[in-house]
């Protein structure tokens, strides 16, 4: 990713021992002891290592009153870039337990907080181990520091987005063919056009057309793409810009093949202004919830409200979901730095349905949306 002239490239040991320190203040303010971490997104984000989700256990030990430990299989360390100043690094070997290892650096700390994304057996391990300690999930404490991005997240956010928008326009501007495709042959080609943009991973590629546009998460299979059906194309991945695990992308647009019929132009619009006002409302000092009321508001009065079946949005980063959730209930205000998608849709069931997503950061100076690929309705004849 090109960098403004004049300016250094971010410093990820920087921003993870920044990262480190807030978990230490948050901690202090619960009263927890000792941090778990193993799989799931907390221990890159505060490493830059995300562990392999295999059997051997990998689990960072970050005491609030001594530096942290990294217990690793050994086969693996090799792929920790370590940073000394940042954790120490306990490589275990085949014939050691690592959950003894963990326990001993627990030692006596009983209020521990441990990854929801560990497997059950370490967890029910420690717990034998640590008969005193009481447990609570690491999310308590690393969940709302998360969701608000620094600057080099929403940079990374940001080139993320911009490589899903060229597939995006790919895809609208008919240079990715449907018509007598498999609904799997155009994810799996959506997902090759991801990596040659820049993205080490595909999380999903959704493609759902005819009857399949109504259902959100449809799983692309055999069906083949006819003349004049809607499709709904939903899509993202990881995409580096340091060498670190990466950022997420999802965007979501609707196209047809073949020219649109009133009744699903009429529902597009309704789509579309639902979308944009949700946008516009994700200012900071709004809650979660009213974001998601002003997208559900519009396409209730419009006739529509029952099919709209999910909540406006999810947050992101180096999880694809995570917190804040734009969704009925949420009180949670935005803050400078809250990145989520703002995603209304209507789906007849049996029939057709339609999506429109962009990746939105609020910011001071009012919502900035990540993804700028074209909102219309798409019609593609090929």
């Amino acid at each position: 990713m090109a960098l403004i002239e004049g300016t250094a490239p971010p410093d990820p040991g920087k921003a993870r021992a920044a990262r480190t320190d807030r978990v230490r203040s948050r901690m202090a303010e619960l009263g927890v002891d000792a941090l778990l971490l193993s799989h799931g997104a907390d221990l890159p984000w505060l490493t830059g290592y995300e562990a392999m989700p295999l059997e051997r256990l990998t689990m960072l030990v970050l005491p609030a009153d001594q530096d942290a430990t990294l217990v690793v299989p050994a086969l693996e360390a090799f792929r920790v870039d370590h940073d000394p100043g940042l954790f120490a690094m306990r490589p275990w070997a085949e014939t050691e337990d690592p959950l003894d290892l963990v326990a001993q650096l627990v030692g006596s700390r009983r209020s521990l907080a441990i990854s929801e994304r560990s497997w059950a057996v370490s967890l029910l391990g420690l717990q034998g181990r640590l008969c005193n300690a009481s447990w609570q999930p690491a999310s308590v404490v690393t969940s709302g520091l998360r969701a608000v991005k620094d600057n080099a997240e929403v940079t990374a956010l940001r080139a993320a987005s911009r490589a899903a928008d060229r597939v995006a326009r790919q895809l609208m501007g008919g240079e990715i063919p449907l018509i007598g495709r498999s609904e799997a042959q155009v994810s799996e080609e959506i997902g090759a056009r991801l990596r040659a943009e820049g993205h080490n991973r595909v999380n999903f590629a959704i493609v759902g057309s005819g009857p399949n546009s109504a259902s959100p998460h449809h799983e692309p299979g055999f069906r083949v793409i006819g003349a004049g059906e809607v499709v709904v194309c939903d899509f993202g991945g990881r995409l580096s810009t340091d060498g670190g695990p990466g950022y997420c992308s999802d965007i979501t647009r609707t196209v047809v093949t073949g020219p649109p019929d009133a009744e699903l132009v009429e529902l597009y619009a309704v789509l579309h202004e639902a979308q944009a006002g949700a946008v516009r409302a994700a200012t900071v000092g709004s809650a979660c919830e009213e974001v998601d009321g002003v997208a559900r508001r519009v396409i209730t009065a419009a006739g529509w409200g029952d099919a709209f079946i999910h909540r406006t949005g999810h947050g992101i980063g180096l999880e694809e979901h995570e917190d804040p959730y734009l969704v009925a209930g949420n009180a949670t205000q935005l803050v400078a730095g809250h990145a989520f998608s703002v995603e209304p849709g209507i789906y007849l069931q049996g029939r057709f349905g339609a999506r429109l997503e962009d990746i939105v950061v609020a910011t001071e100076t009012g919502p900035e949306a990540l993804n700028v690929a074209d909102h219309g309705l798409a019609v593609v004849e090929a």
